[in-house]
Protein backbone atom coordinates (compact mmCIF):
# COMPACT_ATOMS: atom_id res chain seq x y z
CA UNK A 1 0.00 0.00 0.00
CA UNK A 2 0.87 3.29 -1.04
CA UNK A 3 2.35 5.86 1.91
CA UNK A 4 0.57 9.31 1.88
CA UNK A 5 2.77 10.21 3.75
CA UNK A 6 6.32 9.89 2.16
CA UNK A 7 7.78 13.41 1.87
CA UNK A 8 10.92 12.27 0.67
CA UNK A 9 12.39 14.66 -2.19
CA UNK A 10 9.69 17.06 -1.00
CA UNK A 11 10.05 20.51 0.09
CA UNK A 12 8.30 22.75 2.36
CA UNK A 13 8.33 26.20 3.53
CA UNK A 14 7.08 26.58 7.24
CA UNK A 15 6.38 30.05 8.70
CA UNK A 16 5.98 30.64 12.57
CA UNK A 17 8.33 28.03 13.02
CA UNK A 18 9.98 28.43 16.10
CA UNK A 19 6.26 28.26 17.71
CA UNK A 20 5.54 24.54 19.09
CA UNK A 21 2.86 23.87 16.24
CA UNK A 22 4.92 25.60 13.19
CA UNK A 23 8.06 23.23 14.86
CA UNK A 24 6.32 20.04 14.84
CA UNK A 25 4.83 19.99 11.53
CA UNK A 26 8.68 21.12 10.40
CA UNK A 27 9.85 18.37 12.41
CA UNK A 28 7.47 16.01 10.94
CA UNK A 29 7.98 16.94 7.48
CA UNK A 30 12.03 16.10 8.07
CA UNK A 31 11.17 12.69 9.77
CA UNK A 32 9.28 11.95 6.85
CA UNK A 33 11.77 12.37 4.37
CA UNK A 34 11.20 15.79 3.63
CA UNK A 35 13.28 19.16 3.46
CA UNK A 36 12.21 21.89 5.50
CA UNK A 37 13.17 25.68 5.05
CA UNK A 38 11.29 27.62 8.23
CA UNK A 39 10.99 31.16 9.33
CA UNK A 40 9.84 33.14 12.60
CA UNK A 41 10.87 36.81 13.96
CA UNK A 42 12.23 35.38 16.89
CA UNK A 43 16.17 34.81 16.36
CA UNK A 44 17.09 32.51 19.41
CA UNK A 45 14.08 30.60 18.88
CA UNK A 46 14.62 30.05 15.83
CA UNK A 47 18.47 28.83 15.77
CA UNK A 48 17.23 26.51 18.26
CA UNK A 49 14.33 24.96 16.22
CA UNK A 50 16.73 24.25 13.40
CA UNK A 51 19.22 22.40 15.59
CA UNK A 52 16.33 20.50 17.15
CA UNK A 53 14.65 19.68 14.03
CA UNK A 54 18.47 18.84 12.22
CA UNK A 55 21.36 19.95 13.36
CA UNK A 56 23.67 19.16 10.17
CA UNK A 57 21.77 21.68 8.59
CA UNK A 58 20.85 19.37 5.56
CA UNK A 59 17.30 18.76 5.89
CA UNK A 60 16.34 21.96 7.84
CA UNK A 61 17.51 25.43 7.37
CA UNK A 62 16.20 29.14 7.91
CA UNK A 63 16.29 32.48 8.39
CA UNK A 64 14.56 35.11 10.79
CA UNK A 65 11.82 38.09 9.26
CA UNK A 66 8.99 39.57 9.77
CA UNK A 67 6.16 37.73 8.33
CA UNK A 68 4.05 41.61 7.57
CA UNK A 69 7.81 43.03 5.97
CA UNK A 70 7.37 42.13 1.88
CA UNK A 71 11.14 42.65 1.28
CA UNK A 72 12.12 40.15 4.49
CA UNK A 73 9.53 37.51 2.94
CA UNK A 74 11.08 38.19 -0.26
CA UNK A 75 14.28 37.15 1.02
CA UNK A 76 13.72 34.48 2.76
CA UNK A 77 11.83 32.62 -0.39
CA UNK A 78 14.87 33.56 -2.29
CA UNK A 79 16.82 31.59 0.46
CA UNK A 80 14.31 28.55 0.57
CA UNK A 81 14.68 28.60 -3.68
CA UNK A 82 18.84 28.69 -3.57
CA UNK A 83 18.46 25.24 -0.71
CA UNK A 84 15.34 23.59 -2.63
CA UNK A 85 17.05 24.62 -5.90
CA UNK A 86 14.09 26.73 -6.95
CA UNK A 87 11.43 24.04 -6.58
CA UNK A 88 8.75 24.63 -3.58
CA UNK A 89 6.30 21.65 -3.20
CA UNK A 90 4.79 22.47 -0.13
CA UNK A 91 3.96 26.04 2.27
CA UNK A 92 2.51 26.00 5.50
CA UNK A 93 1.64 29.27 6.67
CA UNK A 94 1.82 28.92 10.35
CA UNK A 95 2.91 31.95 11.41
CA UNK A 96 0.01 34.47 13.51
CA UNK A 97 -0.65 36.17 16.59
CA UNK A 98 -3.75 36.02 18.98
CA UNK A 99 -4.75 38.79 20.96
CA UNK A 100 -7.81 39.42 23.49
CA UNK A 101 -9.77 42.49 24.35
CA UNK A 102 -13.65 43.35 24.99
CA UNK A 103 -14.22 45.38 21.70
CA UNK A 104 -14.26 48.66 23.62
CA UNK A 105 -10.74 48.66 24.64
CA UNK A 106 -9.12 47.61 20.95
CA UNK A 107 -7.07 50.19 19.54
CA UNK A 108 -6.77 50.66 16.08
CA UNK A 109 -3.52 49.56 16.07
CA UNK A 110 -4.38 45.98 18.11
CA UNK A 111 -6.69 45.60 15.18
CA UNK A 112 -4.33 46.04 12.45
CA UNK A 113 -1.48 44.26 14.28
CA UNK A 114 -3.59 40.88 14.33
CA UNK A 115 -5.08 41.53 10.50
CA UNK A 116 -1.14 42.15 9.18
CA UNK A 117 0.30 39.35 11.17
CA UNK A 118 -2.75 36.30 10.39
CA UNK A 119 -3.90 38.03 7.37
CA UNK A 120 -1.11 40.07 5.19
CA UNK A 121 1.82 37.60 6.38
CA UNK A 122 0.09 34.82 4.50
CA UNK A 123 -0.65 36.72 1.80
CA UNK A 124 3.02 37.80 1.07
CA UNK A 125 4.28 33.88 1.16
CA UNK A 126 1.50 33.22 -0.98
CA UNK A 127 2.33 35.78 -3.68
CA UNK A 128 5.93 35.02 -3.75
CA UNK A 129 5.97 30.92 -3.56
CA UNK A 130 2.83 30.61 -6.27
CA UNK A 131 5.07 31.48 -9.22
CA UNK A 132 7.87 28.48 -8.36
CA UNK A 133 4.75 26.44 -7.84
CA UNK A 134 2.56 27.27 -11.12
CA UNK A 135 5.92 26.32 -12.67
CA UNK A 136 6.43 23.24 -11.79
CA UNK A 137 2.44 22.79 -12.31
CA UNK A 138 2.13 21.23 -8.24
CA UNK A 139 1.73 22.50 -5.09
CA UNK A 140 0.09 22.33 -1.70
CA UNK A 141 -0.50 25.17 0.44
CA UNK A 142 -2.33 24.97 4.05
CA UNK A 143 -3.08 28.26 5.88
CA UNK A 144 -3.84 28.15 9.59
CA UNK A 145 -7.30 29.14 10.45
CA UNK A 146 -9.18 28.63 13.83
CA UNK A 147 -12.16 27.34 15.20
CA UNK A 148 -12.73 30.95 15.97
CA UNK A 149 -12.78 31.80 12.08
CA UNK A 150 -15.37 29.04 11.89
CA UNK A 151 -17.56 30.44 15.12
CA UNK A 152 -16.32 33.84 16.59
CA UNK A 153 -14.97 34.08 20.05
CA UNK A 154 -16.09 36.68 22.52
CA UNK A 155 -13.54 39.18 23.33
CA UNK A 156 -11.86 38.01 20.54
CA UNK A 157 -13.73 39.83 17.32
CA UNK A 158 -10.31 40.74 15.77
CA UNK A 159 -8.64 37.57 16.10
CA UNK A 160 -11.95 35.93 14.89
CA UNK A 161 -12.60 38.28 12.05
CA UNK A 162 -8.96 37.74 11.04
CA UNK A 163 -9.04 34.06 10.61
CA UNK A 164 -12.51 34.03 9.11
CA UNK A 165 -10.55 36.05 6.23
CA UNK A 166 -8.34 33.26 6.00
CA UNK A 167 -10.72 30.96 5.26
CA UNK A 168 -11.95 33.39 2.22
CA UNK A 169 -8.50 33.72 1.11
CA UNK A 170 -7.83 29.61 1.19
CA UNK A 171 -11.45 29.44 -0.77
CA UNK A 172 -10.28 32.35 -3.48
CA UNK A 173 -6.68 30.77 -3.66
CA UNK A 174 -8.03 26.83 -4.18
CA UNK A 175 -10.49 28.73 -7.59
CA UNK A 176 -7.71 30.63 -8.53
CA UNK A 177 -4.86 28.00 -8.68
CA UNK A 178 -6.78 24.61 -9.26
CA UNK A 179 -5.76 25.02 -13.36
CA UNK A 180 -2.15 24.60 -11.81
CA UNK A 181 -2.91 21.80 -9.64
CA UNK A 182 -1.79 23.46 -6.42
CA UNK A 183 -4.41 22.55 -3.74
CA UNK A 184 -5.10 25.36 -1.12
CA UNK A 185 -6.66 23.99 1.84
CA UNK A 186 -6.66 25.66 5.53
CA UNK A 187 -7.42 24.10 9.36
CA UNK A 188 -9.47 25.53 11.80
CA UNK A 189 -7.73 23.87 15.53
CA UNK A 190 -9.71 24.42 18.37
CA UNK A 191 -7.68 24.76 21.84
CA UNK A 192 -4.47 23.19 21.38
CA UNK A 193 -2.28 22.19 24.53
CA UNK A 194 0.49 23.60 25.20
CA UNK A 195 0.40 25.96 22.06
CA UNK A 196 1.23 29.66 22.39
CA UNK A 197 -2.01 30.96 21.61
CA UNK A 198 -3.43 28.99 24.22
CA UNK A 199 -1.19 30.42 26.61
CA UNK A 200 -2.09 33.78 25.71
CA UNK A 201 -5.36 33.13 25.45
CA UNK A 202 -5.95 31.37 29.01
CA UNK A 203 -3.93 34.11 30.45
CA UNK A 204 -6.74 36.58 28.74
CA UNK A 205 -9.76 34.58 30.16
CA UNK A 206 -8.35 34.19 33.87
CA UNK A 207 -8.00 38.13 33.65
CA UNK A 208 -11.47 39.05 31.76
CA UNK A 209 -13.43 36.00 33.20
CA UNK A 210 -12.24 36.53 36.70
CA UNK A 211 -11.49 32.49 37.33
CA UNK A 212 -8.71 30.48 38.24
CA UNK A 213 -7.07 28.32 35.56
CA UNK A 214 -8.34 25.42 36.39
CA UNK A 215 -11.94 26.35 36.22
CA UNK A 216 -11.00 28.40 32.77
CA UNK A 217 -9.63 25.11 31.47
CA UNK A 218 -13.01 22.59 32.77
CA UNK A 219 -15.31 25.52 30.98
CA UNK A 220 -13.67 25.04 27.42
CA UNK A 221 -13.17 21.34 28.07
CA UNK A 222 -16.77 20.92 29.05
CA UNK A 223 -17.60 22.15 25.33
CA UNK A 224 -15.39 19.47 23.59
CA UNK A 225 -17.99 16.23 22.48
CA UNK A 226 -14.39 14.13 22.78
CA UNK A 227 -13.45 16.41 26.14
CA UNK A 228 -10.30 17.30 26.14
CA UNK A 229 -8.15 19.71 24.35
CA UNK A 230 -6.34 19.09 21.47
CA UNK A 231 -2.67 18.14 21.26
CA UNK A 232 0.14 19.60 18.95
CA UNK A 233 0.43 16.10 17.55
CA UNK A 234 -3.39 16.16 16.29
CA UNK A 235 -2.76 19.51 14.77
CA UNK A 236 0.47 18.39 13.11
CA UNK A 237 -1.05 15.05 11.64
CA UNK A 238 -3.59 16.84 9.88
CA UNK A 239 -1.53 19.42 8.41
CA UNK A 240 0.50 17.03 6.92
CA UNK A 241 -2.19 14.61 5.43
CA UNK A 242 -3.73 18.40 3.49
CA UNK A 243 0.34 18.26 2.47
CA UNK A 244 0.31 14.25 1.55
CA UNK A 245 -0.48 12.97 -1.84
CA UNK A 246 -3.65 11.78 -0.10
CA UNK A 247 -4.94 14.59 -0.23
CA UNK A 248 -5.20 15.46 -4.11
CA UNK A 249 -8.79 15.84 -3.85
CA UNK A 250 -8.93 18.51 -1.38
CA UNK A 251 -9.11 21.63 -2.32
CA UNK A 252 -10.87 24.51 -0.56
CA UNK A 253 -11.60 22.92 2.43
CA UNK A 254 -11.04 24.55 6.14
CA UNK A 255 -10.39 21.30 8.43
CA UNK A 256 -11.64 21.89 12.12
CA UNK A 257 -9.52 20.18 14.41
CA UNK A 258 -11.48 20.31 17.82
CA UNK A 259 -12.88 17.08 18.83
CA UNK A 260 -15.98 17.60 17.63
CA UNK A 261 -17.03 21.09 19.00
CA UNK A 262 -17.02 22.70 15.24
CA UNK A 263 -19.13 20.66 12.99
CA UNK A 264 -19.67 23.10 10.10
Amino acid sequence: MKNYFDFTNKHALVTGAAGSIGKGVAAAFVEQGGKVFITDINEASLEQAIAEIDETGRFCQGMVADVINAEQVKKVVESAAQFFENRFDILVNVAGIVAQNPVEDITEEEWDKVFDVNCKGSFFFVREVVPYMKEAHYGKIVNFSSKSGKTGSALMSHYSSAKAAIIGFTQSLAFELAPSKINVNCVCPGITDNSGVWSQVSSGYVKNLQMPIEEVVKKFTAKVPLARLANISDVVATTLFLCSDGADYFSGQAINITGGREMH
